[in-house]
């Protein structure tokens, strides 16, 4: 047989042939999939106009370029500088030198391509509201697979700082539904002083396996807001049903009992995540827990609320030793086939520092274990962790 070009034997050729065919098996990533992980196009809102940033005199005024390059804007969209006054006011621009504060009714957009069709992705971003009123935020994305549209409250200011990160998911469209997936940002109030409105800096979109995108120097960690929809949560498994928000947080910046993310509860009953849970009626199961402080200067006393199925109980923080969290634990008898796990602050804490900031006492490594034995009606065992999605602070992001 006569050897091919190149030298190959015959063996050789039945190696390559081989190797090309499977190759060809190897499914094929569909297309238009390559939303990374991180800032969206201009998030940061640092990538100048192409006639340069506005300038702004000392009337308020606007002299230059207004667009916002990477977005579509409709309505009074003002690219704002650190610093700038503003009447009577300072603006605050969370990170960087700028950021976009949206007026009266208006918005911003971006058409991110199309997306893993139904998975869930959360976008983080910083906002800060500019009038002592009350301001919100609408976020929006379109299509998704479930009505991905939600107002977030930026009434309270959760940190000295002026503003804060938030998260927010969402679910994105498949099949029939999909194609490219829009993202909007809109100011739905309507104030008489049209100085007002929020301002939003850094966003940013990551897909969802254990928790939302945390920029390397999130010293303020990143709020969830109120959410009812577990399917579209930020912190997958969790809701948070309560009108103020609560923090997740990292161990780079905070203390956190296991692993390295946790979350930290903000403002007694008013911040509180639950989760429902797979049980077997009539069967006793234990909900543990690991409590402690995030190491932000929180002023004592912290302690938490637990209810588990028709139980609840009142668990202080009091570690003993150098530790700076304990394990607690809180039997319960389950009554229905779905038992509710939630968790609040018994107090309003804030930080002895600043006296202003809000804090709390963290929750890490919640897991509900059977403590009947045996298996469920399924055959499969039931001594099994179930609460995987605050676990998922145990393992990396």
């Amino acid at each position: 047989m006569r050897s091919p070009p190149g030298g190959l034997g015959p063996r050789s050729v039945c190696c390559w042939i081989r190797l090309v065919l499977c190759s060809l098996l190897l499914p094929i990533p569909p297309l238009g999939l390559a939303i990374e992980d991180g800032l969206l196009n201009n998030g940061d809102f640092e990538t100048p106009p192409p006639r340069g940033f506005p300038v702004f005199n000392n009337i308020g005024g606007v002299v230059g370029d207004t667009t916002v390059p990477g977005w579509t804007t409709n309505g009074t969209v003002e690219l704002v500088e650190s610093d700038q006054k503003q009447g009577g006011m300072i603006l605050i621009v969370p990170q960087g030198a700028h950021a976009v504060r949206l007026g009266n009714d208006a918005q911003v957009q971006q058409e991110l391509g199309t997306l893993e069709g139904g998975a869930t992705y959360a976008l983080t971003f910083c906002a800060a509201r500019t009038c002592a009123m009350l301001e919100s935020l609408n976020v929006s994305a379109t299509p998704s697979a479930v009505t991905a549209a939600s107002t977030v409250d930026l009434q309270t200011v959760y940190s000295v700082e002026g503003w804060d990160a938030y998260a927010w998911a969402f679910q994105a469209a498949g099949g029939d539904d999909a194609g490219a997936t829009t993202v909007a940002f809109k100011n739905p109030g309507m104030e008489d002083d049209p100085s007002c409105g929020p301002v939003i800096d850094n966003i940013a979109i990551k897909k969802l396996f254990e928790g939302p995108w945390m920029f390397p120097n999130a010293t303020l960690g990143v709020l969830f807001p109120t959410n009812f929809a577990e399917e579209t949560s930020a912190l997958p498994g969790w809701i948070v049903e309560s009108d103020r928000a609560v923090r997740y947080i990292d161990s780079y910046h905070f203390s956190v009992p296991q692993g390295k993310r946790a979350v930290e509860l903000l403002s007694g009953k008013e911040g509180i995540i639950s989760q429902m849970v797979e049980t077997t009626p009539g069967k006793q199961y234990s909900l543990s827990f690991a409590l402690g402080s995030a190491g932000d200067s929180c002023q004592l006393p912290m302690a938490v609320m637990a209810f588990a199925g028709d139980q609840a109980q009142n668990v202080h923080y009091s570690p003993t030793g150098n530790l700076t969290y304990q394990s607690s634990s809180l039997n319960f008898t389950a009554t229905a086939e779905r038992s509710r796990v939630a968790f609040y602050s018994v107090y309003y804490n804030t930080r002895s520092d600043d006296r202003s900031s809000l804090c709390g006492p963290v929750v890490d490594d919640v897991r509900v274990l059977s403590l009947s034995g045996g298996a469920t009606s399924s055959g499969r065992p039931v001594s099994v962790q179930l609460l995987v999605a605050l676990a998922l602070l145990v393992a990396s992001i």
